[in-house]
């Protein structure tokens, strides 16, 4: 039984180093030169800066509304 518990502790302590890892815990997501850093956060926000266009594009929010709330005469201008 000691045996089990000896396996559990060491298992959870290698799935919690990894997982902190993977989050940037132990190892920075960024570079700590503060040139080479504000060159990742720009690279990094370029991406982010898309979501809301592709977002509309996706949805088909950018397009027309085809029930305008205002009358139109129907006639040719």
């Amino acid at each position: 039984m000691e045996e089990f518990s000896m396996r559990k502790i060491v298992l959870t302590t290698i799935l919690t180093a990894l997982c902190a890892v993977q989050i940037g815990c132990v190892v920075p997501i960024y570079s700590s030169s503060a040139d080479t850093r504000t060159r990742q956060l720009i690279y990094v926000s370029e991406g982010y800066r898309h979501i809301n266009g592709i977002w509309e594009r996706v949805w088909g929010l950018e397009l027309p509304d085809l029930a305008t709330p205002y009358r139109t005469h129907g006639g040719v201008i």
